[in-house]
């Protein structure tokens, strides 16, 4: 199983060799705003919130991530939770956001 770092280095690979902006959010300090998914990109013209989890149980995402998921949703973007292979229901039902594997997503926004 991959860690969340070895997940978020096999992402960022991709997202270069296709040439895609990105920036990966460093969060955690008193000058970061909490909730921030940790990859933001423009795929194909739309801004996506892409929130990394590992496949284990124990990793979900928090309240704030999943609102600023929705929020990102609300505004025309994509705001989502990505995992190497599991694909669990979205935690937080109150909010508006999904979750998806890495072959779900190449499949939907790449043509590879």
């Amino acid at each position: 199983m991959l860690s969340e770092g070895q997940f978020q280095t096999k992402v960022i690979a991709y997202l270069k060799a296709h040439d895609i902006w990105y920036v990966k959010y460093w969060g955690g300090s008193k000058f970061t705003k909490e909730g921030v998914p940790d990859i933001l990109a423009c795929i194909n013209g739309e801004f996506h919130g892409i929130e990394l989890k590992s496949d284990g149980t124990s990793y979900n995402e928090t309240v704030l991530q999943a609102r600023s998921l929705a929020l990102i949703n609300a505004n025309h973007g994509s705001g989502y939770v990505l995992r190497p292979t599991k694909k669990p229901e979205p935690k937080h039902k109150q909010f508006d956001y999904y979750c998806m594997t890495f072959s779900e997503w190449k499949a939907k926004w790449f043509n590879d």
